[in-house]
């Protein structure tokens, strides 16, 4: 049995405010499911929930929304096949929900499109913040016009073999395209600003998920994990601990004018 909560009803926001934010939540557990709902409606958001994957399906494609909270075991077809639909369809912030504390569980849902993930049982402050970090990086990543003295900035980065198109959000390794996930791609582009250097989780974590004074090593490992299976287990040094850095690929035509002649 699948349901779906509808909206909530409340005035249009006034002329010149911004659209209150939207959100889909897609837990099997109508306990959980309305803690969470009850919790982002007193922020102010629209909140609209599904109990099944196939209604998640549904209600995402209807309600368009800015961000998605999506738990892992669902009736009908389980999250990871959610994620996948979703995002082949239109990508969208997802934050995942699991009852396991599985490093598999976790790469294949980064692998899938998820940004995000959380182990159950979590708190509702840190749900919101999680959330409230999700959006304000895909609201910073949203298309803009640069000015005209930031268009430097749009250059694509070449790093070796490696391709970073920084306005198309697009990265290519040897010729290869390699189909990130904004996660993905944020946390590369902040190791390659500064390709040899050590970098420590913690700057990660504030660079790329703006977690001050946060200690989510877990995350930082598994988005990196994920790195080197779509560009290359060669290409992040890891730095037992202290952190990650950008290895410089190896230019195949400079290794080939270096060698010595025959």
């Amino acid at each position: 049995m699948s349901t779906s909560r509808p909206d909530a009803a409340r005035p249009a926001p006034p002329a010149g405010a911004a659209a209150p934010t939207r959100v889909v939540v897609i837990e099997d557990e109508p306990t959980i499911t309305s803690a969470i709902a009850d919790r982002l409606t007193a922020e102010g958001w629209e909140v609209s929930t599904a109990l099944d994957g196939v209604t998640g399906v549904e209600t995402v494609l209807r309600v368009r929304p800015d961000v998605v909270v999506l738990d892992v075991m669902l009736p009908g077809i389980d999250g990871l096949e959610v994620c996948r639909r979703i995002q082949a369809d239109s990508p969208v912030a997802v934050l995942m929900l699991t009852a396991r504390d599985d490093e598999t569980d976790m790469l294949i849902g980064l692998g899938v499109g998820a940004d995000d993930y959380m182990t159950k049982p979590f708190s509702m402050r840190e749900l919101v913040a999680r959330l409230k970090v999700l959006l304000r990086r895909v609201r910073r990543t949203e298309p803009a016009t640069p000015p005209p003295d930031a268009a430097d900035a749009q250059v694509a980065l070449q790093i070796g073999d490696l391709l970073i198109d920084r306005a198309g959000r697009r990265v290519m390794r040897a010729g290869v395209p390699a189909h990130l996930t904004p996660t993905e791609f944020d946390l590369l582009l902040c190791l390659a600003s500064s390709p040899g250097t050590v970098l420590t989780r913690e700057h990660l974590l504030a660079d790329v998920w703006d977690w001050v004074d946060a200690t989510g090593t877990r995350t930082v490992d598994s988005h990196v994990k994920a790195l080197r299976r779509k560009l290359g287990s060669d290409l992040v040094r890891t730095v037992h601990g202290v952190g990650y850095a950008l290895e410089i690929p190896e230019d195949p035509e400079d290794d080939a004018a270096s060698a010595p002649e025959a």
